[in-house]
């Protein structure tokens, strides 16, 4: 089965050919992509390339993790679905007077208010 790499810290130069002939050197890919900008078209410094097999993805992923290429190191490893990545749903904290911590919301006597502040006007 088919394994999908993440492959970041690209120079803004790299094509998906160049990452093709970078991970052919460790096995069959059967796709390589760099992630660009929807606007400007520029790359965002970082692509995917997928393998035909686990056990070649691995290879690749130990030969090319920390690797050099272009002046820089690259970061390469199994890339996670979408859906895995964090970001959103998950319970959250602080807003109107939840939280605790004691940074006061509102009716806590936190000193959150903007009336009598003792720091003097910025402008």
């Amino acid at each position: 089965m088919a394994k999908n790499i993440y492959v970041g810290n690209l120079v803004w130069e790299v094509t998906a050919d160049d990452l093709l002939a970078l991970f052919q050197e460790h096995g069959g890919v059967t796709r390589a992509q760099v992630i660009t900008d929807k606007e400007t078209g520029r790359s965002r410094g970082f692509g995917f390339v997928e393998m035909a097999n686990d056990a070649e993805a691995q290879k690749a992923i130990d030969a090319l993790n920390g690797h050099e290429f272009r002046g820089r190191a690259l970061t390469v490893n199994e890339a996670r679905p979408r859906e895995e990545r964090g970001g959103g749903g998950g319970p959250r904290s602080g807003g109107y007077g939840g939280g605790g911590g004691g940074s006061g919301g509102y009716g806590s006597g936190g000193g959150g208010g903007r009336g009598g502040s003792d720091r003097g006007r910025r402008y």
